[in-house]
């Protein structure tokens, strides 16, 4: 092992001197920038989006969870500054790579992005460098994809450069969990990658968990959102029984989550959206594949979520029938088409699927989010419409696909004709309740 290239990175790292790299400064990489910037280090962004990296050079926010304020102050004390291409990576003590892992349309990982980024690190890689894998990926990713491109480079892991994995754990606009106060994991592909990850988290998180191997910090993070995914399917086809049986299961949840102990609350909805919980359940699924091993749990949970937006349409059909209309001459509204509560990001929105499907039912759709001025998407293009009495009224049915805070349900049910209910936002909602059906 090269001593001085160990102890001279921990020193730059514990002085603040080190020149942090951040790959990919969306939802991940920004706020986690700023945090780095905070504390003194100065922070070089790469994002290939130029229009995005020219909005961080003028100080101009674009992340929810980053403040205006802090990241115009950072950028003008030079702090941060970004750049499109990879040429300032010799530059980078610490190179933090969080770019996406999307999914193909088999639900098998696409590596592509980290693929990618790691030839461009390589090409430019010197001794002395931390590279840190943040993107939620498969077990394995690491030290079987990232490694051997690294080592491309004639350096030698763990004597030239360290590497290791600690993988994202933001829950975008959480205002309580922050990229600092939520508790960090890391592992390494060896015991200096892991110290000096360990040392390069501690100073802006309050707490970090060291891990025997890469490996495992990556199955901690799809182990983490397979949990949820599991839960919440249990839930939607728990609301699919109740649905035939007549019970409102918002009722049956609300009651049970009483009991004090052996039981944690999740809630159904349209289906699962954002970047992780319909995605991370999949990697882990597929490299279990690998291993002739099939997980029975995941793949049932992946089946029932799917279904979800499905079971919107059958319902919204339900009731348009029920009130004399025809699908196929219908005018429905959707409330909401973020994937999440007051949050501007329609990803993998079950919102989406639901508009795409009645869409295709010949329905005219028209929607309001006041987060999503506009929605793109391979099959929709569609305008959020001002949310007035005359639109409201004028609907045959209107969906609440995304329960906002800023959307006033009591108003909208005193206007509105019918109201289909996916996220029981109106359950403080007094008056006109026969107008209102639950999911």
């Amino acid at each position: 092992m090269t001593i001085g290239s160990k102890v001279g990175l921990i020193e730059r790292i514990r002085d603040h001197s080190a020149v942090v790299g951040v790959i990919g400064l969306g939802y991940v990489g920004l706020p986690f920038a700023v945090e780095k910037a905070k504390v003194g280090f100065r922070v070089i962004g790469v994002e290939q989006n130029p229009t995005r990296a020219a909005q961080v050079n003028a100080g101009q926010n674009y992340i929810g969870d980053v403040r205006d304020e802090d990241l115009r102050d950072l950028v003008s004390r030079g702090l941060i500054r970004a750049e499109t291409d990879f040429e300032l990576v010799p530059e980078m003590d610490v190179i933090v790579v969080c770019v996406p892992t999307p999914l193909t349309k088999n639900l098998t990982p696409d590596l592509n992005y980290i693929e990618a980024v790691t030839r461009e690190v390589a090409g430019r890689l010197r001794p002395g460098q931390l590279v840190s894998l943040e993107s939620t990926t498969y077990p394995g990713t690491t030290e079987e994809v990232m490694l051997p491109i690294l080592s491309s480079s004639g350096l030698k892991a763990e004597e030239d450069f360290f590497l290791v994995h600690s993988p994202e754990r933001v829950d975008p606009g959480n205002k309580r969990y922050t990229t600092k106060n939520t508790t960090k994991v890391v592992g390494g592909v060896g015991p200096a990658s892991l110290e000096i990850g360990q040392a390069f988290y501690a100073q802006t998180i309050d707490k970090v968990v060291p891990l025997s191997s890469a490996k495992a910090a990556e199955l901690v993070k799809v182990y983490e959102n397979t949990f949820r995914a599991v839960n919440i399917a249990l839930v939607n086809e728990l609301t699919l029984l109740c649905d035939r049986m007549g019970l409102n299961v918002w009722e049956v949840l609300a009651a049970a989550f009483t009991k004090p102990f052996g039981i944690m609350p999740f809630w159904p909805g349209p289906g699962v959206g954002g970047h992780c919980i319909p995605l991370d359940p999949h990697y882990l699924e597929w490299k279990a594949k690998e291993l002739n091993f099939n997980t029975h749990f995941i793949a049932l949970a992946g089946e029932i979520n799917r279904r979800m937006p499905e079971f919107v349409r059958e319902k919204a059909h339900r009731l348009l029938n029920q009130l004399g209309v025809a699908p196929s001459r219908a005018k429905v509204l959707a409330l909401g088409v973020a994937y999440k509560r007051d949050l501007d990001d329609p990803r993998e929105s079950p919102a989406v699927e639901v508009m795409k499907l009645l869409r295709a039912d010949g329905v005219e759709l028209t929607y309001h989010d006041p987060h999503v001025p506009s929605l793109r998407d391979r099959e929709l293009a569609m305008e959020s419409q001002p949310l007035t009495d005359t639109l409201v009224s004028s609907q045959d049915l209107v969906i609440i696909l995304t329960d906002h805070t800023r959307i006033d349900c009591a108003w909208v049910v005193q206007h509105a004709k019918h109201v289909l209910d996916t996220r029981n936002a109106t359950q403080r909602v007094r008056e006109h309740r026969e107008r209102i059906t639950l999911l």
